[in-house]
């Protein structure tokens, strides 16, 4: 089955795209789209998931897509009360397959790029010297014009495919199975876990969201993601533990409570399970780290 036309972000007067974001949050939908993208979080912290990784983001995330890669910046919770004053900001670049021009591949000068652009369908992280030197030219990108903007992308690029601190993203055979017409049903499991992995989710629930049975909605969920649903539940959960570990303040008690588990030694034998560390452990060496 083909999947629908999806509209282009770019539009067809110009090469590429380089916006400034500016919000209370960031876009909360799970997507993926035929665009090449290059995002830089300059404020705002929260969980990121790419294909079939999840990893608690924060200021200086900066993340380099291929095209059809699913991907969300979901913010904590608190970013989404009512009441709140936090703030998100960041960089985006969008460029297409043919940004260089349908041939570009087999011209000697553009080879590391396209090494580069075959790299991006994992995802990559980049780290490291290269975010630090990249953060001032992406900061300048949405506020140059006309030729002076293509080549300062192309720096940009240049310095990507020449960098080794990139780091693949995806597990090295993960495949985007998902369609166009899915995302609506990701979107809405991914928005339901975000915002009530504190308390018991049922199986029944999250198939009944997708309007699919409990087993085809798990034979589903795996094929997408690689894991199946109660694995990517604990993962979402120990993710959020590792980001409250972060904190002085917080017990391990109430930590366990606070990312729905029900009982302190299931916490910490799954904590040990997936980190290598206790959560107390996990702590000590964090906090070791800054002296």
């Amino acid at each position: 089955m083909k999947q629908a036309l999806q509209k282009s972000r770019i539009p067809e007067n110009k090469a590429f795209v380089a916006k400034e974001l500016i919000a209370p949050h960031f876009d909360k939908a799970w997507h993926f789209h035929q665009e090449y993208q290059l995002f830089l979080v300059l404020e705002g912290r929260g969980t990121r998931f790419i294909g079939d990784q999840m990893k608690p983001f924060r200021e200086f995330d900066m993340v380099f897509t291929g095209p059809n890669l699913p991907h969300l910046w979901r913010n904590d919770a608190e970013y989404f009360e009512k009441e709140s004053l936090l703030s998100t900001h960041g960089i985006v670049v969008y460029f297409g397959e043919d940004f260089l021009g349908s041939s570009y591949a087999q011209k000697e000068e553009f080879l590391a790029i396209k090494n580069l652009f075959e790299k991006s369908y994992r995802g990559l992280e980049i780290t490291g010297e290269t975010n630090q030197k990249l953060r001032p030219m992406l900061r300048d990108l949405p506020h140059k014009k006309g030729l002076e903007s293509l080549l300062l992308l192309l720096q940009i690029l240049g310095i990507l495919a020449e960098s080794q601190e990139c780091t693949p993203i995806t597990h090295e055979h993960y495949t985007n199975n998902n369609k166009e017409s899915e995302k609506d049903r990701m979107r809405k499991v991914y928005e339901f876990v975000m915002e009530n992995f504190q308390e018991k989710i049922q199986l029944s629930e999250v198939a009944a969201l997708a309007n699919m049975t409990e087993s085809a909605f798990s034979r589903y969920f795996k094929s997408r993601m690689n894991r199946t649903f109660s694995e990517f539940l604990m993962d979402v959960r120990l993710a959020q533990a590792c980001k409250l570990l972060h904190e002085m303040d917080r017990n391990i008690s109430e930590i366990a409570m606070e990312c729905g588990f029900q009982t302190l030694s299931h916490f910490n034998r799954q904590f040990k399970e997936k980190m290598g560390l206790t959560p107390i452990q996990y702590k000590k060496d964090f906090w070791r780290s800054f002296g």
